[in-house]
């Protein structure tokens, strides 16, 4: 396969949920063959299923058999799956958890062996995905765990705002025993370098939120403010670091601060992802930052609910593509101008001038 375009990994996700539909609406957009190749990694007759539930023709699948016989002009699909699959439109069954892991790891493969160039997850069902081989929480640590990375930062992204967490997918009763200034201070890090490398914004701004409610009220409503939070924020700021805060969550929000700050660190997940989900919802992005490869998804789950009723919007599956292939598109410039320094670019608020030849970039020339 010639790699005239970025190639971009689709994982299938939940055979019973949306994820086929969602997956199916964006690429039959036109402008998708015009900025990457896409490869589906799941099954072509699962694939059919949805398109004659959508009523729709298109897009037409191209059959391969490895990310190599890719063709440039067409919507490529790899079969991860027995044929024998059954399709269940709205229930959670151990053979879709089955079906979602056999995907998922036939395109980590390839993401590995640099087959493609990065991968855009479709929601699974956190709980029937789970086995002897698939025993994490989600996405975000299976990979990290496949990479081999240690620490890594669930970045939330959206046109107003991103939005990381300190602790991900832990029970709420062990969250406060899980900030640690460690904890924080590497977030912090990894946020900064992300914000760098994959988004281009020079010198970032971070804000930091407290973990208590009025971020402790000075100690009156926690300790955990004074003796963890902000030295950690001061350590950060020792090693450059543009760091702020910590910040009472609900006022932050509610009085729009956030828009000050290229991004937002939050204690836990749902003080962060609440208002990031009430704000974006239909068009967020899941953006797993620290990794040495590019992993995004869209920041909604399988919806059982709607599953095969043509009301699942593509939107935010759509902006997880296009976030894909502009990361991948900026960590290359990004590698090209620490090379060579003198080269100009155009920068202008995260964005690269578009007439770049990455292709050729990537080559070294």
């Amino acid at each position: 396969m010639k790699r005239d375009k970025i190639v971009i990994g689709i994982s299938q996700g939940d055979i019973n949920g949306i994820g086929y539909e969602v997956i199916i609406k964006t690429l039959m957009e036109p402008r998708i063959l015009e900025m990457c190749i896409p490869i589906v990694y799941g099954s072509p007759k699962v694939a059919a299923y949805h398109k004659k539930a959508l009523n729709t023709e298109n897009p037409n699948f191209n059959h391969i058999r490895s990310a190599n016989e890719a063709d440039s002009r067409k919507v490529n699909i790899i079969n991860c799956i027995d044929d024998n699959i059954r399709v269940e439109l709205g229930k959670s069954s151990e053979m879709a958890g089955e079906a979602s892991y056999m995907a998922l790891e036939k395109a980590v493969a390839d993401l590995k062996s640099g087959d493609i160039d990065a991968l855009v997850t479709a929601p699974i069902n956190k709980d029937n995905i789970q086995s002897e081989k698939f025993k994490f929480p989600g996405h975000t640590e299976f990979l990290a765990e496949q990479f081999g990375v240690k620490d890594f930062v669930m970045l939330m992204v959206s046109e107003s705002m991103k939005v990381g967490v300190v602790v991900g997918h832990v029970p709420l009763s062990e969250v406060p025993s899980k900030i640690t200034k460690g904890a924080i201070l590497n977030k912090l890090r990894i946020i900064n370098s992300c914000l760098e490398k994959d988004f281009f914004i020079k010198r970032p701004r971070i804000a930091v939120l407290g973990l208590n409610p009025h971020a402790g009220d000075n100690g009156l409503l926690g300790k955990e403010e004074i003796d963890i939070i902000i030295p950690a924020i001061q350590r950060a700021k020792d090693e450059g670091i543009i760091a702020i805060g910590p910040y009472p969550a609900d006022g932050f929000f509610g009085s729009g601060d956030y828009a000050k700050f290229d991004a937002i660190l939050a204690m836990y997940h749902d003080q962060g992802l609440i208002p990031f989900k009430m704000a974006s919802f239909e068009r967020g992005v899941n953006y797993t930052a620290g990794l040495p490869v590019i992993r995004t998804s869209p920041a909604h789950g399988t919806a059982f609910d709607i599953a095969g009723e043509d009301k699942a919007s593509p939107d935010s599956f759509r902006e997880a593509l296009y976030l894909a292939i502009d990361i991948h598109k900026n960590r290359v410039l990004y590698k090209d101008i620490t090379k060579n320094p003198l080269r100009k670019y155009e920068i202008n608020q995260g964005q690269v001038d578009e007439s770049i030849d990455f292709e050729a970039l990537e080559e070294g020339n």
